[in-house]
């Protein structure tokens, strides 16, 4: 009866009703949004990533294509009076030119053979073409060497004019120093000839048997009419034993090269009143014999091939006496076969070799890579010609003429060239070296990603050391020692620190704070030690004042204390500065330290990274590392201190392994974010590319080198792809790390979740 009553006497609760159905479903659909959207969110950011990584390696997969040569058309050319001597092609790859040693000169259609124009050297009559040459590769400027010891000089041409908006090529042959052939050797047949010209001197070099001879024809330019007038110098030249085969003038006529009958290459100082032989080399290995000699792009490279299929690259060495000595620097070898032309390309450091078997190579001096060897004949090729581009190829065999396409974009690049030490050309040594553009068509790029790696490591080095002590040491206080109201406002204000624009920090510290290291040196350094004794000091007589007096201070706001005693010592040790730079360093620690310790110092340098970089790490570091010291279990601490653990123990054992993995995090993050910085590096070093760990000296980051040099590249160059490639090795590198990171976070979680 008592249970009948109770029942009844209770109301009923219904949780059906529209209100709370309502409820539900709304929170329901909270829930499924909230789900999605973090879902949705999370894919993105994957996606976003992922694609991120694709297109830095579409833009650097290219770089690694291999090379290729196909023949697209063959025909046969209309016969030549005279044996060929030259072949050529203008930018476009649509004309080509052959000269023949009658004097004629036949412009013809690269698809067809058709002929264009024919044109003859004014060769006088019953005098033939002896020697030919050409003044560098894309010059366009010839030389002509008759019998009778005289040269032409003429140059071939194009004018593009667009008639009906189609492009029309008129080739044409000039001679800009008149039609009159120049005396060169008094009468002797000229065998070899060499031609360098400049705005002030044009220079001719003969030889006839074993004698050479030289005429300087200096330039006097009349300001009004622009006419050249040639006043002729010849230069008595020493006798070469052997007949010569091959002469090289280099660029700045300071060296002839002149290749004799048993293969020794005769290198004469030209720059002298006298010219003299100041070194004979043998080119030649063991019993071979040099087949071919050429220079490469640029005039410093001397390119010799012999009989046994080897190419090996030389070029002068300033020794350790300071002379300069023709020193081999690499060999490339191609076959068994004679090699019996090198054709060096027109606006790269690479060259094109072809032997007797009819085997074509392709090479890259720089990178020391062999990009390409392929059969394009069953006979010995008579002539090559190269397109400026180096994207096509004229080859003759008899009377045949072919056109080949050549795809070879980027054949500078190679592991040795973008990871390890080369030798490039005037070096004395191998060496790690970024230079990737000059002013200069002949300069050979210098595209080591080592200096920019080293630089990047060495950056976020100098500001971890600086940021990961005090970011950590101040986590730690912050969460564990110090008052919470005093938290509540230390807190903020150093994670308000990380919202200052880097690009500010980076102005101030090129601008304000670089100066300012290098003006007080010895204020900069005392800090390290009278800091950390003023803290000591003051911590000793702190702790012998009498517990009343240090009653009044409230538990954990004793750090508001040390306020002052930095800014003091911080100001006595700028202050003392000067005064010890003249009592220990003669009044100039700069030139203390460049002088007498033989350490370079630039004013923008790793030290000034380091206290710029730094104080933009430290706020990361620290917000993240003092969540996770803050957020350890209150329990654990008490339990540790009521077992009779002091508060150190307690910090030590307990809260620090407890917090391990965070702390740990905190530091990887602050880690990528040195790595990546841009505009810090970039303000406040000097941005060269060296490879030094002086703390002295300036560097160059990866990021800082795709921010100064992607919007002057080329799109598609190999300059270009370069920059990616450097963004990929980046990219890479903060994902290997932070995935060692979040390993490493894992275990020390798994180790340390049981306390």
């Amino acid at each position: 009866m008592s249970q009948q009553i109770s029942s009844s006497s209770t109301p009923d609760i219904s949780f059906d009703t529209p209100a709370l159905l309502r409820y539900r479903n709304v929170r329901k659909l909270k829930d499924r949004a909230a789900r999605y959207g973090i879902a949705t969110g999370g894919l993105g950011v994957i996606v976003a990533i992922t694609l991120i990584f694709f297109y830095l390696l579409f833009e650097v997969v290219p770089l690694f294509r291999s090379a290729d040569v196909h023949k697209q058309v063959a025909y046969s050319l209309p016969v030549t009076a005279g044996e060929s001597l030259y072949l050529a092609m203008e930018e476009q790859a649509e004309i080509g030119l052959q000269v023949s040693s009658s004097g004629e000169a036949k412009f013809f259609d690269t698809q067809d053979g058709s002929l264009r124009l024919q044109s003859q050297l004014p060769v006088p009559a019953g005098v033939t073409v002896s020697a030919f040459a050409e003044s560098a590769p894309g010059s366009n400027l010839l030389i002509a060497g008759l019998s009778n010891g005289s040269a032409i000089i003429f140059k071939h041409d194009y004018k593009i004019t667009w008639p009906n908006d189609q492009r029309l090529i008129t080739p044409f042959i000039e001679y800009p120093y008149g039609e009159e052939p120049i005396t060169v050797s008094e009468g002797f047949p000229l065998d070899e000839v060499a031609i360098r010209d400049s705005e002030e001197v044009l220079t001719i070099a003969g030889s006839s048997g074993g004698q050479l001879f030289m005429t300087r024809l200096n330039k006097e330019v009349d300001f009004l009419t622009e006419e050249i007038t040639l006043t002729r110098e010849q230069v008595t030249m020493p006798m070469i034993g052997g007949k010569v085969r091959r002469l090289l003038l280099d660029p700045d006529r300071k060296w002839l090269f002149a290749l004799s009958g048993n293969d020794d290459l005769s290198v004469l100082d030209i720059k002298s009143l006298v010219p003299y032989v100041k070194r004979v080399v043998p080119l030649a290995e063991d019993s071979h014999t040099v087949t071919s000699l050429e220079f490469l792009l640029g005039g410093i490279s001397l390119l010799a091939g012999d009989s046994d299929g080897n190419i090996s690259q030389w070029f002068m060495v300033r020794n350790q006496s300071g002379k300069e000595d023709l020193t081999r620097i690499r060999s490339f070898k191609q076959g068994d076969a004679v090699i019996t032309s090198i054709i060096p390309e027109h606006r790269r450091k690479g060259f094109l070799a072809l032997d007797s078997a009819g085997v074509l190579g392709l090479y890259s001096t720089t990178a020391n890579r062999q990009v390409l060897t392929t059969k394009i004949a069953d006979q010995n090729v008579a002539f090559t010609g190269i397109a400026p581009r180096a994207n096509g190829l004229l080859v003759r065999t008899g009377d045949d003429m072919a056109f080949w396409s050549v795809e070879n974009e980027h054949p500078e690049v190679s592991w040795s060239a973008l990871w390890d030490e080369v030798w490039y050309e005037s070096y004395g040594e191998p060496e790690y070296i970024w230079q990737s553009s000059a002013s200069n068509n002949d300069f050979e790029p210098k595209l080591s990603l080592m200096p920019l790696a080293f630089g990047t490591l060495k950056a976020a080095f100098y500001a971890m050391l600086l940021a990961t002590p005090l970011a950590i040491c101040g986590a730690i206080y912050t969460a564990y020692f110090m008052a919470p109201g005093m938290r509540r406002k230390v807190k903020p204000v150093i994670e308000l620190m990380e919202a200052l624009p880097t690009v500010i920090l980076g102005f101030l510290a090129g601008l304000w704070l670089a100066p300012y290291v290098e003006n007080n040196l010895p204020g900069i350094f005392s800090l390290l030690i009278l800091l950390p004794f003023g803290v000591l000091l003051f911590a000793w007589f702190w702790d012998r004042l009498p517990l009343s007096i240090r009653g009044r201070v409230g538990e954990g706001w004793q750090a508001a204390m040390l306020v002052p005693v930095i800014l003091i010592f911080g100001w006595l040790a700028m202050s003392l500065s000067g005064a010890m730079e003249s009592l220990f360093f003669g009044g100039d620690m700069r030139s203390w330290i460049t002088h007498d310790l033989g350490i370079p110092y630039d004013q923008r340098n790793a030290l000034v990274v380091g206290l710029a970089m730094g104080f933009a790490v430290i706020p990361t570091i620290f917000s993240i590392a003092e969540d996770a010291i803050f957020s350890v279990p209150k329990h654990l601490s008490y339990g540790s201190l009521a077992l009779g653990a002091t508060p150190w123990q307690t910090l030590t054992k307990v809260v620090l392994l407890t917090a391990s993995p965070g702390i740990f995090s905190a530091v990887m993050i602050g880690m990528g974010r040195a790595v990546g910085e841009t505009m810090i590096v970039l303000m406040a070093t000097g941005n060269t590319p060296i490879m030094d760990a002086n703390i002295f000296e300036g560097m160059r980051t990866l990021a800082a080198n795709i921010a100064v040099e992607m919007p002057e590249s080329e799109v598609g160059s190999s300059h270009y792809r370069i920059l990616f490639l450097a963004a990929l090795v980046l990219f890479l590198f903060t994902f290997v790390v932070n995935t060692l990171a979040e390993m490493v976070r894992h275990r020390l979680r798994q180790k340390y979740s049981s306390l």
